[in-house]
């Protein structure tokens, strides 16, 4: 009992003193890991776990502090995670590959304005690059579409993966200079229709350049894509330092899955990194400006032309880094993947996070994955199982099995995200986490129509 008081007066005395953020962030943490670790199939204890990123970011301490407790969220605890469930480090890899899209997306639409609805081809660019040499396809060009030859060698080895990478980036950031140049005399809603046109060839040729030469397999996709090797050493040292932790031996399988976490969480920080600094340099000044006022911009001598090119092709570039991750991820590529619909999910995230913002595009990202994913599934799932039971819904006395599989929440992923938008145009259109610039544009505007 004495422990107990001498551990409240301790506590009491942190929070006299300003440092309960330390304590918090410390609790979020601790309390989601031990949960998810014990219930490692709950959805609540995984939610509480992955929140404690944006605690971690929202509340108010030292830098020190808050970068030492993430690095080992995200390098020890989420990947011990990952391998006790699957899923979870599948979630985790899901929002890390759409917040690096979103990320991208945010330069060309966020920073400089310009509204692209086809910002996937760029993803399939790169997805496609790695598809064709990191295979068998090239074997198979002489042949009529379908006839795989089987027993043929993969055409270079997996570790060229990491040149690829950077070649990856090369040809989207070339890709988002060759659909610009035409159009960038555009503005607003012709600029939008355009880029879709753009992204929809790009799909429309995947899926149809299997004939006369069959480069990429038509609709069946590019499959099997090579992986870059994993060595031993790795998988016994992962074995050595978390197997006791993890509570089973981790197969080559799972550590690949953690493997790629790790690859897109190095694109996210790389993209973050060069934001960051383009952000505060005369380049993000320029396209702040472009955004604001294309007209005033070109009468101050920006070259508006040259800073909207370079907006297509860095955001594109990242596009494209992204695109050949997956396709060595998945070890499949097929036009499925570049639909519309996918360029519109990453806008989405974009808007919903806020414009500009680097913090709230990886919160809006995180928030679609989870609800498209975690929520939603996880709530069909619930009531497929009710459905197989003899429960009744208490008072009314209605019987689940009765209940129609329409009802199904992941059934109405489009209608939820597209009320959510919608609120979030009329109550806070600036965001989740709302950029410094555009906040004080949006308090400008309301102080302005208040006085009128």
């Amino acid at each position: 009992m004495a422990q107990l008081q001498l551990f409240f007066q301790n506590f009491q005395k942190t929070v006299q003193q300003g440092r309960w953020p330390y304590v918090a962030t410390l609790v979020h943490v601790l309390l989601g890991t031990l949960w998810v670790y014990f219930s490692p199939r709950s959805t609540f204890a995984f939610l509480l776990l992955v929140t404690s990123f944006f605690s971690l970011y929202s509340l108010k301490a030292d830098n020190r502090f808050k970068i030492i407790i993430g690095i080992i969220l995200a390098l020890v605890i989420i990947p011990v995670v990952g391998v006790r469930n699957i899923f979870y480090l599948e979630i985790i890899f899901q929002i890390s590959v759409f917040a690096a899209l979103a990320l991208g997306l945010n330069i060309i639409v966020g920073f400089a304005g310009l509204l692209t609805l086809g910002y996937v081809a760029f993803y399939a660019v790169g997805a496609y690059l790695w598809g064709f040499f990191g295979s068998q396809q090239y074997y198979v060009m002489p042949y009529a579409p379908g006839s795989q030859p089987a027993g043929l060698p993969f055409l270079l080895p997996g570790d060229t993966f990491y040149l690829f990478l950077l070649l990856a980036i090369v040809a989207a950031a070339l890709t988002g200079i060759l659909i610009g140049l035409p159009v960038m005399r555009l503005r607003g809603d012709y600029l939008a229709i355009v880029t879709l046109g753009f992204g929809e060839v790009i799909r429309v040729l995947a899926n149809n350049l299997d004939k006369p030469v069959n480069l990429t397999n038509g609709p069946q996709g590019i499959t099997p894509i090579q992986r870059p090797t994993l060595p031993e050493f790795v998988l016994d040292g992962f074995n050595s330092v978390f197997g006791g932790i993890v509570g089973h031996p981790v197969d080559q399988a799972s550590l690949y899955n953690v493997m790629f976490y790790i690859l897109a969480l190095v694109v996210i920080i790389t993209i973050v990194f060069v934001t960051k600094n383009l952000e505060d340099a005369k380049i993000g000044r320029a396209w702040a400006a472009i955004r604001e006022d294309e007209t005033a911009a070109v009468a101050m001598g920006i070259p508006v032309v040259r800073m909207k090119l370079l907006a297509f092709a860095i955001g594109a570039s990242f596009a494209g880094a992204v695109g050949a991750l997956m396709a060595a991820s998945r070890t499949f590529v097929s036009p499925e993947s570049f639909s519309f619909m996918q360029s519109i999910g990453v806008l989405s995230m974009v808007i919903l996070g806020g414009q500009g913002s680097i913090p709230g595009v990886i919160l809006g990202a995180a928030t679609v994955i989870i609800l498209n994913l975690q929520i939603l599934q996880g709530f069909s799932l619930y009531l497929s199982q009710l459905r197989q039971s003899d429960a009744v819904i208490p008072i009314i006395n209605f019987a689940w099995r009765n209940l129609s599989a329409q009802l199904d929440p992941a059934k109405y992923q489009r209608l939820l995200f597209g009320s959510i938008l919608v609120l979030m145009m009329i109550f806070r259109p600036d965001g989740l986490i709302p950029a410094a610039r555009r906040k004080r544009k949006l308090l400008l505007e309301e102080t302005t129509e208040v006085e009128e």
